[in-house]
């Protein structure tokens, strides 16, 4: 998947692209973001984009789908564009995962700078599932800062979905790892987990040798390691 980061200003450009790969067959998404990421005001979003996108291309047949949409007909719209009744999607993030349309060869992400590396990942994986050629075009802010545009220019020059996750811990922090934050720093009184990660297997042997050796030995070093800190000791 060819991936392009254009500025809204040039956001002419991805129409474009989108009436080129039409007029060859293609269909295409529409992704929707928001900074506040409520499902009412992305929704809007998707709504007020998908009325934009009709009155320009009139010959278009465009779609709307979005997390605020009864089950039902959020079914009858993926059929139908599915099916090759829809040109155009307009989506939230909600076709993220479960959708295969190996027609569909190119995607819009607007403001893409709002959302991870990972989650953008996903979603470009929705195209460049069938033979056509694919592109993802990102419609960044035009006054995001220098570390967002590092994070999507990363994006365009790989798809290793590895490369891109491990950039994301980095970057946004991995939230709590049995809790519910999704971003932001753990906190650990001594380990971090993106700069000692090549530890971990070293660690887990450690423990499983410590944990299956004499007991007497297990306890000396329970002993050394945290005293009366029982609180510790059983988690």
């Amino acid at each position: 998947v060819a991936t392009r980061v254009l500025s809204q200003t040039r956001a002419g450009e991805s129409t474009n692209r989108l009436d080129a790969q039409f007029s060859e067959g293609g269909q295409a998404y529409w992704v929707c973001t928001l900074i506040e990421e409520t499902d009412q005001s992305i929704a809007e979003a998707a709504e007020t984009r998908a009325e934009k996108l009709k009155q320009q291309r009139p010959l278009r047949r465009v779609g709307l789908v979005h997390g605020r949409m009864k089950a039902d007909d959020k079914s009858q719209v993926m059929a139908a564009f599915s099916h090759g009744d829809l040109d155009l999607l307009v989506a939230t993030t909600v076709i993220e995962v479960g959708v295969n349309v190996p027609n569909a060869n190119i995607m819009v992400i607007e403001n893409p700078e709002r959302l991870g590396l990972a989650q953008l990942h996903q979603l470009r994986g929705r195209v460049g599932r069938g033979a056509r050629v694919s592109f993802c075009l990102l419609l960044a802010g035009d006054t995001i800062s220098q570390q967002s545009r590092d994070r999507l220019n990363l994006l365009k020059e790989t798809s290793d979905g590895f490369i891109l996750a491990e950039a994301d811990l980095q970057l946004r922090g991995p939230g709590d790892v049995i809790g519910t934050r999704q971003t932001g720093e753990l906190s650990f009184r001594v380990a971090d987990l993106t700069q000692h990660a090549g530890l971990l297997d070293e660690i887990a042997s450690l423990a499983e040798t410590i944990r299956t050796g004499p007991q007497g030995v297990r306890e000396q070093l329970i002993e050394r390691w945290i005293g009366h800190e029982e609180h510790f000791a059983h988690v």
